[in-house]
């Protein structure tokens, strides 16, 4: 048996890769590089569609490490059922950061400012006046303050907003500091003119944004989704869209891809990216290093960074 390392870049591309393992490229493609059950560290690919990357775990009886190069890993989880115990499970913290937290800025200042409604009045030749809100002043919750959240704090501030209120599964203090659990959120929320979505999906964050905690936000406050789609309820969400008692900005939607004709696109008080916080030219030179770093953590038998869990633990 060979040890093989399954990688979704090619491996001449990616400078200071150890020697010892055989390497092999495979970024999703019909026909598999090798047997699959040789594949002792395999990087699952990124950005495809449901169910690619988790296609040749069942087959991949000797794997050790499964390695994604997103932040979340709900798009695996589906398929660690097959694989057998003692495989860790780690994530890309380290990669998503900067693109992730830039979009985020990125969509609260243009849903504030206005900036669709200038881009459209530029398409009617229309010089589009008025007052808008600033970010300066305002009051943000950042839910889920993990390495991303933090990103987007350390991008917030410069902007002179309120504090920043920070919350997270459990509390602790930060540099920044303190974390607010999540059983304390509803609190929260009546006194926050931008709530940011950055926090992974789980059975407990599924649904997390319904139509009580809507309900529970300033009339006129800003939800801003950078998480995973399906932590927000989409009809809840809709009917407060629809009501122009609240505005959005989504980089992710349930169900997503957003299929053509969906009342999300054209719900008033909506900007939508598609999904783009972390396919950017940031992306790449990250990924190596991480790949580079854990690959040889992996050969030397080091500890490996970002174990998210380990299967049968």
């Amino acid at each position: 048996m060979t040890a093989d390392v399954w990688l979704p870049i090619p491996p001449d591309e990616i400078e200071g890769l150890p020697e010892g393992p055989v390497y092999r490229h495979w970024n999703g493609e019909e026909t598999f590089p090798a047997d699959p059950a040789d594949c002792v560290y395999y990087v699952v690919p990124y950005m495809k569609p449901s169910g690619i990357g988790t296609r040749p775990l069942p087959e991949m009886r000797s794997v050790q490490v499964v390695q994604t190069l997103s932040a979340g890993i709900d798009h695996v989880e589906p398929g660690l059922a097959h694989l057998p115990p003692g495989v860790r499970l780690c994530n890309a913290r380290g990669v998503h950061e900067a693109s992730t937290a830039e979009l985020t800025l990125t969509l609260v200042l243009a849903s504030l400012r206005g900036i669709p409604d200038f881009v459209r009045a530029q398409g009617r030749g229309e010089w589009l006046g008025g007052f808008r809100p600033a970010l300066a002043d305002r009051k943000v919750v950042i839910v889920g303050y993990g390495s991303i959240g933090a990103a987007i704090e350390d991008r917030l501030v410069p902007f002179e907003v309120a504090p920043v209120v920070r919350v997270a599964r459990s509390a602790r203090t930060t540099a920044r500091g303190p974390v607010h659990p999540l059983t304390e959120l509803p609190g929260l929320l009546p006194e926050a003119d931008v709530v940011i979505l950055s926090t992974p999906l789980t059975e407990a964050t599924r649904h997390l944004v319904d139509a009580e905690f809507l309900a529970r936000m300033k009339d006129g406050a800003l939800l801003v989704n950078v998480a995973r789609g399906p932590v927000v309820d989409t009809k809840a969400l809709l009917a407060e869209l629809e009501s122009g008692r609240l505005t959005a900005a989504l980089d992710v939607t349930d169900p997503e891809p957003l299929p053509q004709g969906h009342p999300l696109w054209h719900a008033p008080g909506i900007v939508i990216s598609p999904h783009a916080g972390g396919p950017t030219s940031a992306f790449l030179p990250r990924a190596k290093r991480l790949l580079v770093d854990q690959l040889n953590r992996f050969v030397n038998r080091e500890p490996l960074r970002n174990v998210i869990l380990t299967t049968g633990a």
